[in-house]
């Protein structure tokens, strides 16, 4: 059997610290450090790999991803408006975070694939950026509707230039300018230590996952069942796209776990700007309490699987 990745088994110290209501706490400063190293070696990565494709080759996949980043906010809505029973606000904020996606979740699972010597294309970290911002704008839409008096330049400004996406696009840019072998000098920060770096995000992310148990105990069974059962869904969303779009197992896997995830980072940020009436407990419970954990134990070897029987049965 094989042993448990110990990235896994730093997030499960902290969940279980932090369920023990254990001090411990990673330093605000350090935290933030990480986060951006991690960010900017996502970025670069995928940069010296786009570097070698041309756009026209990318535009169909392009395409077809962000129409399904608009279209998985409307699958969420009504369920949680017609089966949950949350009001509007909520409701729309929560189906954003779950048309959106997860930077920690896809580092995990970059990092789970390296290990096992799993290739995928190299512009999932494009395709990652580009699923960050239509969930958003639907969420909004459907908290709001076209109104005159949402602050589209404030959620333009928070969308766009937010950290994340920022450290992501310019790690992508510096990548594709810099190439494999401009990048040599810095290798050993951003490629060599990148699970090292990823076991200590994970830690924070096991305590800030304990945060948020006790708001499911609070709002009932129904968002831990949507918190599991959404990204099942999700995933089989993005793994018949990528079989369509003609993605090897790996990026079809991939492409199966940016569906599943949830966002915990860019989609809070916009949301309390454009619908600040929405809990934000609600949404984080689910994707920080149920959803993020449940892809990083469970979903992203599941959806590898999915991945290689579909593409088996396709093949055979």
């Amino acid at each position: 059997m094989r042993a448990l990745d110990p990235i896994i088994l730093f997030f499960l110290l902290g969940l279980v610290a932090g369920l023990l209501r254990s001090p411990l706490r990673l330093p605000g400063a350090i935290y933030e450090f990480v986060s951006i190293l991690l960010l900017l070696a996502i970025g670069l990565k995928g940069g010296i790999e786009l570097a070698r494709q041309s756009l026209g080759e990318l535009l169909p996949q392009i395409l077809a991803v962000l129409a399904m980043g608009f279209a998985m906010p409307l699958v969420a809505f009504p369920i949680l408006r017609g089966l949950g029973r949350f009001k509007r606000s909520d409701a729309a904020s929560i189906a954003a975070h779950y048309g959106s996606v997860s930077v920690g979740t896809y580092a995990v699972a970059v990092a789970w694939f390296g290990s096992r010597q799993i290739d995928f294309e190299a512009q999932m970290s494009l395709l990652l950026v580009l699923l960050e911002i239509p969930a958003i704008l639907v969420g909004i839409v459907l908290a709001r509707g076209l109104s005159r008096q949402t602050r589209w330049g404030s959620v333009a400004h928070e969308v766009f230039l937010g950290k994340g996406i920022v450290l992501l696009i310019g790690g992508l840019l510096i990548g594709w300018a810099a190439g494999a072998d401009g990048l040599v000098a810095i290798k050993p920060l951003f490629f060599d230590l990148f699970k090292g770096l990823l076991a200590i995000f994970l830690l924070e992310m096991g305590l800030l996952t304990a945060g948020q148990i006790g708001a499911l105990r609070q709002y009932g069974a129904f968002l831990a069942i949507f918190g599991v059962a959404m990204p099942l869904f999700s995933a089989g969303v993005g793994t018949a796209l990528g079989w369509a779009l003609g993605l090897s197992v790996g990026g079809t896997a991939m492409l199966a776990t940016l569906a599943a995830s949830a966002s915990y980072i860019a989609v809070p940020a916009a949301m309390r700007i454009s619908v600040p009436e929405a809990n934000p407990t609600l949404s984080l419970a689910a994707s920080l309490g149920i959803t993020f954990p449940f892809n990083v134990l469970v979903g992203i070897p599941m959806y590898y699987a999915l991945a290689v029987r579909v593409h088996a049965f396709a093949g055979g």
